[in-house]
């Protein structure tokens, strides 16, 4: 399957929320899988409690403060790896987390990887399952997301998406802020789709 152009560092180094929404339609890519991101959710660091980056540089949260255009990968919940896709310049914490993704290459590769998913919409519908889908696991903290087998790419061909915005799901801390962008009404998006 052909893509575009891997978006380079200065797609990153803008705002969170702005990296957030341009996301959705671009492509992430590693190695032979990929699927199209329809739904991410932006941290932003300092009064953002749900942020990582909230408490300052930590060894864990390193990677948010450093360039923009890295790979953020950490473990949830004891079982489960997120990608966050660093934003903002460097000094400035800001990362967005990928939560959805619609698959359109190495279909049969995820599958294998995800058995539990019955149906192609299940394979990537959340941040856990997109990562295990498409074998991105910790050791893929600190990657350079402009270059080698983890990117994001331009879709072939530019499309326009209608964006959806809603309080991020799944976190306690600063639920209510309105942080969650989706491609509306898409069938592979984790939850509510409006």
């Amino acid at each position: 399957m052909a893509f575009g152009r891997i978006l380079k560092r200065e797609f990153y180094q803008r705002p969170t929320v702005t990296v957030a929404r341009d996301l959705l339609g671009k492509v992430l890519v590693h190695g032979a899988t990929a699927g199209i991101i329809v739904e991410t959710e932006a941290y932003l660091g300092g009064d953002d409690l749900a942020s990582h980056s909230a408490r300052g540089i930590t060894s864990r949260t390193r990677v948010i403060f450093g360039p923009p255009g890295y790979a953020y990968v950490y473990l949830v919940y004891g079982m489960y790896e997120c990608l966050n896709l660093v934003a903002e310049a460097p000094g400035v914490p800001g990362c967005v987390l990928i939560r959805a993704l619609e698959p359109v290459a190495g279909i049969e590769r995820m599958q294998a990887r995800r058995p539990a998913a019955r149906r192609v919409e299940d394979l990537a519908s959340g941040p856990g399952k997109l990562a295990l889908a498409l074998g991105i696991t910790r050791s893929h903290n600190g990657v350079d997301v402009t270059r080698g087998s983890l990117v994001v790419r331009a879709p072939a061909q530019p499309r326009r998406v209608e964006i959806a915005v809603t309080p991020r799901i799944g976190i306690r801390l600063c639920a209510n802020l309105p942080l969650r962008f989706i491609i509306r009404e898409n069938r592979f998006v984790s939850g509510p789709r409006n």
